[in-house]
C-alpha cells in the first residue's frame, strides 16, 4: 500500500472514531443503572445550581444505612449556601447512622437557623438528646449553659420568609395542634414568630431535661402569643407530669379559648396520671401462692 492510501486510510479511521463518538449517547451509557444513579447524584451535588445541590444532598437520606450517602452528606454539610447544608443535615437522620451525631453537632455554630434546627432534629432521629438544646434555645432565647444565641441566629428567626420556607419544605416549622391548623397559620402578621417557637416547644415535650419542664410553664404563662401558650400546655400535657399541673391549672382562665381548651386537656390528662399513680401506691401486695 502507498503512502497516499496509508494516509487516506488513516484519515477514513480518523473520521470513523470521531463519527461515532458524536454519535454515541451522552450521560453515562454502558454503565449499570445504579452505578448511572450514584454518577447523577455526584453530579447534582457539585451543580453550580445550589438548588440542584440541595435536591440531590435531601434524596440522600432515602438511602437508609447506606455509608456512602452518608458520606456523600457529611461533605454537603460544608456547603457554601445554607439551603444545601440543611437538606444534609435532614437527610443524615433519615440515613439513620449514629456516626454523623459527631458532624451535626457542629453544625450548632451555623450562622443559619435553618441548618441548625435541621441538624437538632437529625440528632433526635438518631437518638441523640443534645438536638433537644436547640428547641430550648428557640423557646428561651438561651442556651441551657445561660448564654444567649448569637445575633446571626436572633435575625433569622425573625425573617418570615426564611422560616416559611423551612418549615414548610423541610416539614420541620408549624404542626397543627388542638384544633389549630393551617387558616390560623396564615391569619398570623407576617412577622410573626410564633409558628416556630410553637414548634419548638412541642418538641420539647420529648425532652426529659428539668430545665425543658421549666421552659415550658414559663412559656404558657408568660408568652405574648397565644400559639405559644397553647403549644406549651400541649406539651406540658404531653410530658405526663403532675408536678406541672399548676401551670395547667394557671391557664384555665386565660383570655384565648384555645389556650383554655389546652390547659384543660392538660389538666384532665396529669389528674388520671396522678390518680392512676396515687391507686397504684394504695393497691395491697398480691399474697404469694403456694
Amino acid at each position: 500500500m502507498n503512502r497516499l492510501a496509508v494516509t487516506c486510510s488513516c484519515f477514513v479511521l480518523m473520521f470513523n472514531v470521531l463519527g461515532s463518538a458524536q454519535d454515541a449517547p451522552k450521560g453515562n451509557a454502558g454503565l449499570t443503572p445504579k452505578v448511572q444513579a450514584w454518577a447523577i447524584l455526584d453530579d447534582g451535588l457539585a451543580s453550580s445550581s445550589y438548588e440542584k445541590r440541595a435536591k440531590a444532598a435531601l434524596v440522600l437520606g432515602l438511602l437508609v444505612g447506606d455509608a456512602e450517602a452518608e458520606r456523600m452528606a457529611i461533605k454537603a454539610l460544608s456547603d457554601e449556601r445554607p439551603e444545601v447544608r440543611a437538606s444534609a443535615a435532614a437527610s443524615l437522620g433519615e440515613i439513620g447512622n449514629k456516626s454523623a451525631g459527631v458532624e451535626l453537632q457542629k453544625m450548632f455554630t451555623d450562622k443559619d437557623i435553618t441548618v441548625i434546627m435541621a441538624s437538632a432534629r437529625s440528632l433526635l432521629q438518631l437518638g441523640d438528646r443534645t438536638g433537644y438544646n436547640v428547641y430550648y434555645a428557640i423557646l428561651t432565647g438561651e442556651t441551657k449553659t445561660g448564654t444567649g444565641l448569637l445575633d446571626e441566629q436572633k435575625k433569622m428567626l425573625k425573617d418570615p420568609q426564611k422560616l416559611a420556607q423551612f418549615g414548610f419544605e423541610q416539614g420541620i416549622g408549624f404542626i397543627p395542634f388542638a384544633g389549630i391548623g393551617w387558616s390560623t397559620f396564615k391569619m398570623l402578621r407576617k412577622d410573626d414568630t410564633s409558628p416556630i417557637l410553637a414548634a419548638s416547644a412541642i418538641t420539647l415535650a420529648d425532652d426529659p431535661d428539668p430545665k425543658s419542664a421549666t421552659a415550658l410553664v414559663d412559656a404558657s404563662e408568660k408568652d405574648k402569643s397565644w400559639i405559644v401558650r397553647a403549644a406549651a400546655l400541649n406539651a406540658i400535657a404531653k410530658r405526663g407530669d403532675p408536678k406541672l399541673m399548676a401551670a395547667a391549672e394557671e391557664s384555665l382562665t386565660d383570655a384565648k379559648e384555645e389556650v383554655q381548651y389546652s390547659a384543660a386537656a392538660a389538666v384532665i390528662r396529669l389528674s388520671n396520671i396522678a390518680e392512676n399513680r396515687g391507686s397504684h401506691a394504695r393497691r395491697p401486695a398480691h399474697k404469694q401462692k403456694r
